[in-house]
């Protein structure tokens, strides 16, 4: 779904929008309507986000129900997401789930821009000791330039979210340890010009 929405919604598309998006797609029935209940967008820190719903009614993905409503019914128009093969249970199980994407662990208080970053990350995860993933993807997934993505996973670090990361420029991939992992474990990533460790 992370996928799909990098390709639909406009690349200036904000992370807020976008998070918004995820869960409306997510949520949607058959007929790509989705009610979004007041205490989700609370727990979200997007409720009364007026600006949201029209920037993705701008963008000519969803129509909303009125301009006055601060949870607006909601219309989605891109017909290819009606299309997609996991059914309606299974994507609301993900659409919990990509509110708290374990592993990764954010602060309540993170703002929209480091938790979409995390739920991709986590979107990502494997069973190894070190995650891996494609530097242009990560960036494409969460609408970023690669240098706002770099300046982001350095941000997750300093937040303790992630114990250190890396660019490996020959693969051209970013490397991540969560926390539990600790920081010895950090020695067993290749050689890199960059390498960020846990902030002290």
């Amino acid at each position: 779904m992370l996928t799909y929405l990098a390709a639909a919604l406009p690349r200036f598309a904000s992370p807020a929008a976008r998070l918004l998006a995820l869960q409306c797609a997510l949520r949607a029935n058959s007929r790509g309507h989705v009610h979004m209940p007041a205490g989700l967008l609370r727990g979200m820190r997007l409720h009364g986000r007026r600006e949201l719903w029209e920037e993705l009614a701008h963008a000519d993905w969803l129509r909303t129900s009125g301009p006055r409503s601060s949870v607006p019914g909601v219309q989605l128009l891109d017909a290819a997401l009606l299309d997609q093969t996991p059914g309606r249970s299974a994507r609301r199980r993900a659409a919990h789930w990509a509110l708290r994407p374990a592993p990764v662990r954010l602060p309540a208080a993170a703002p929209p821009t480091l938790r979409l970053v995390a739920l991709v990350l986590a979107a990502h995860m494997s069973s190894a000791a070190c995650q891996r993933t494609d530097m242009d993807v990560l960036a494409w997934l969460c609408g970023h330039s690669r240098h706002q993505a770099a300046e982001l996973l350095d941000r997750l670090v300093v937040t303790g979210v992630l114990a250190a990361w890396q660019h490996d420029r020959d693969a051209d991939e970013v490397l991540w340890q969560l926390p539990r992992t600790g920081r010895r474990s950090i020695a067993s990533l290749p050689p890199s010009s960059t390498v960020h460790d846990q902030a002290r």
